[in-house]
């Protein structure tokens, strides 16, 4: 992989985590199409996940911290025998929140290389499916009406749904970030705040999922390049912190539409061309 490879991998990574069009699927189709497929492909792009996840911890350090302390302050009470869940603060009720989103995605992984076939397979037909599952998802949540819930008012089935389609979001095409602020927005939130609930929400399973990705690279002697990743990473952390950014005005200014009808034109253009490289009994490939 070359500096410039790991650059245009890195743009896509940033741009398309925190935007709702899904980033493992536009990697599955950057790596389809130029042959940078495969177990380093797969570790190279666990590493630009946690590039931006310093995107999201740079942008929402404040609720962050203040989830920590609380988190700790819970486990605190734990030990001396202090810890009520009837009696939970607002702010402790969020951290309950945010436990119970990401527990519902362990199940999951039991299924991983499964999820996992897709993005590595020589078809993109499972991808581009997915895409307009994504663009539906988006419609639904756009099409909805305006919720007034705040964060702290989240009740158990709301995370519970959201843990759900953040699961189901495993799979290449299906935008996480897409799914879980569709979800807080169907749970009745108002839409800046299903924002940062699913970015907040992201940083267990970006740095959970990457990981686990480095560690399996690590042990099959994974041949990516240091300055390549280096450079992928950093430019990850820059591109995500402007994505983030860009997600919050869209939000405000109600032109949400945009991802949908993108999602949806990119996955009937996927399946196209699908079809058309099962009738030719090969991919279609620029790089190489």
């Amino acid at each position: 992989m070359t500096v410039l490879d790991a650059i245009w991998q890195a743009i896509i990574q940033g741009l398309t985590e925190f935007l709702p069009v899904s980033s493992s699927g536009h990697l599955s189709l950057y790596q389809h199409f130029t042959g940078n497929s495969g177990e380093g492909a797969l570790m190279f792009s666990a590493l630009l996940h946690l590039g931006t996840l310093a995107a999201v911890v740079f942008v929402f350090w404040r609720q962050i911290v203040a989830l920590v302390r609380e988190f700790f302050l819970m486990i605190k009470d734990i030990f001396t025998g202090n810890f009520s869940v009837k009696k939970a603060s607002p702010e402790r009720r969020v951290v309950f929140m945010y436990i119970i989103s990401t527990a519902v995605l362990i199940p999951f992984y039991i299924f991983k290389g499964f999820f996992e076939g897709f993005a590595e397979d020589s078809s993109i037909f499972a991808e581009g499916i997915c895409f307009l599952y994504t663009a539906a998802l988006l419609f639904m949540a756009d099409m909805s009406d305006k919720g007034t819930k705040r964060t702290v008012d989240l009740k158990y089935r709301d995370a519970v749904r959201i843990g759900f389609f953040q699961a189901i979001a495993l799979l290449p095409g299906v935008s996480r970030s897409g799914s879980t602020i569709s979800a807080g927005i169907f749970s009745g939130l108002r839409r800046e705040d299903a924002v940062s609930y699913s970015f907040i929400l992201g940083i267990p399973a970006i740095l959970g999922g990457g990981v686990v990705e480095l560690v399996g690279g690590i042990k099959e002697g994974s041949g990516a390049k240091v300055l390549p990743c280096i450079v992928g990473v950093i430019i990850a952390a820059i591109v995500g912190f402007l994505a983030i950014k860009l997600v919050q005005w869209l939000i405000k200014t109600d032109k949400f539409k945009i991802f949908y009808i993108y999602t949806a034109a990119l996955g009937a253009v996927v399946i196209i061309i699908s079809i058309i490289e099962m009738l030719m009994g090969k991919p279609i490939t620029f790089g190489k």
